[in-house]
């Protein structure tokens, strides 16, 4: 056995002995010197390398690492995709998707509300479910044809934006949730017809306004009842008026029409969204029921009103539409109904008529209109029929006056 000397430099004062086994040989090595340079006793060559097999290292006592990128705490590979509900532990927790070879960031932690953004080669984030508002007005009915008939009533008015109410005296209804990727029709019904003649059908009743699509429960405004002109009026969102008996409106949509009178012939007034329709007068046609405010739009606008009731007889006059867009009826002397206004559900105005002269139509009940408002951050801009698309202040407002779609 032999020993190893390490001395210090030309200016070193110590000298370190270690025992080397396995070697006859004892040999001195000196600490580097002014040049860097670490020389053996036998050569002014720098020392030999050491040699030998190193100990195995096996990484037993090692914590903390993972063998596959699933072991990751920020990383998560399944065979599916995740989902809102998919709680991850932060924002920019990886999802790869083992099935498709998608993967997902998740750029928004919310509890059961997480946004997923799509990173991989497909498309479709996965995004939380989303409010909108929406006013649902359907079609008014067509004004009473013939003489002396009652104003049509104004088409179904459902509203659940803000605390506005909705018509029949009806409170705000649940914003609808809605999935994004999801598309959602809009159907916005037309306004009844009237016609003059001894042929029915006299008027028709307006067509109802619709959304539905998955995961909502369709939302069904029901057209307003047609005007009589001597029968009983037809019910409806809001009901119509009467040559006869008025019609009856529906709960949370509209109020009834009110009834008319056959001698002198003069009709009752159409129900409106905000009120029921107005009697006749000895004299003077019912006035249509007024229509209801909403300001979802940006602005308050009054819609839904109701169709005056016409008179035919000397002297009388028709009775004025309701408030938001009703049609007025006609006097003696003129011939038909005014119509409700388009895109606002009103009832057209009951036919008026004069001497000998009984075949007068009734003024066309206005289509109706459906609305939807949300928060511009959430507005996917995908739709069809050509919707107006506007805004106020952080929200986003489609106005459907025709039927079309939207894909949330």
């Amino acid at each position: 056995m032999a020993k190893v000397k390490i001395q210090g430099s030309a200016s070193g004062t110590g000298i370190l002995t270690i025992t080397a086994p396995n070697t006859s040989t004892d040999r001195t090595v000196t600490l580097p010197d002014s040049t860097g340079t670490i020389l053996d006793e036998n050569s002014s060559l720098p020392a030999g390398n050491l040699t030998g097999n190193l100990p195995a290292i096996d990484g037993s006592s090692l914590t903390g690492l993972t063998s596959s990128f699933s072991g990751l705490t920020d990383t998560t590979v399944s065979a599916s995709d995740p989902t809102v509900s998919t709680n991850p532990s932060a924002v920019g927790h990886l999802w790869v998707n083992s099935t498709s070879g998608e993967a997902y960031i998740c750029t928004s932690a919310t509890n059961n509300a997480n946004a997923w953004t799509n990173i991989g080669p497909g498309t479709g984030d996965v995004e939380p479910p989303y409010n909108i508002d929406c006013l649902i007005i359907a079609g008014g009915g067509g004004g009473g044809p013939h003489a002396g008939a009652g104003g049509g009533g104004a088409g179904g008015y459902r509203n659940s934006y803000s605390t506005e109410t909705s018509g029949g005296g009806g409170s705000s209804e649940t914003s609808l949730t809605i999935e994004p990727a999801i598309t959602y029709t809009i159907t916005v019904g037309a306004g009844g017809t009237s016609t003059g003649g001894n042929n029915p059908p006299y008027a028709t009743s307006g067509s109802n306004s619709v959304i539905s699509g998955t995961g909502i429960t369709t939302i069904t405004s029901t057209g307003g009842g047609a005007g009589s002109y001597s029968g009983a009026a037809l019910a409806g969102g809001s009901g119509g008026g009467g040559g006869g008996a008025g019609g009856s409106g529906t709960s949370g949509q509209g109020y009834s029409g009110a009834s008319g009178n056959s001698n002198p012939l003069i009709g009752g007034g159409g129900g409106g969204a905000g009120a029921v329709g107005g009697n006749y007068s000895s004299s003077v046609g019912g006035v249509g029921g007024s229509g209801v405010a909403s300001s979802i739009s940006g602005s308050s606008i009054t819609r839904a009103g109701g169709g005056g009731g016409g008179a035919h007889t000397g002297g009388c006059t028709g009775g004025a539409g309701g408030s938001g867009g009703g049609g007025a009826g006609a006097s003696y002397g003129t011939t038909d109904g005014v119509a409700g206004t388009t895109n606002t559900g009103s009832g057209g105005g009951g036919a008026g008529g004069r001497s000998g002269i009984n075949a007068q139509s009734g003024g066309h009940g206005g289509s109706g209109v459906a609305i939807l408002r949300m928060l511009t951050s959430d507005y996917s801009g995908t739709t069809t029929g050509s919707p107006s698309v506007t805004t106020s202040g952080s929200d986003t407002i489609l106005t459907f006056n025709g039927s079309g779609s939207y894909t949330g």
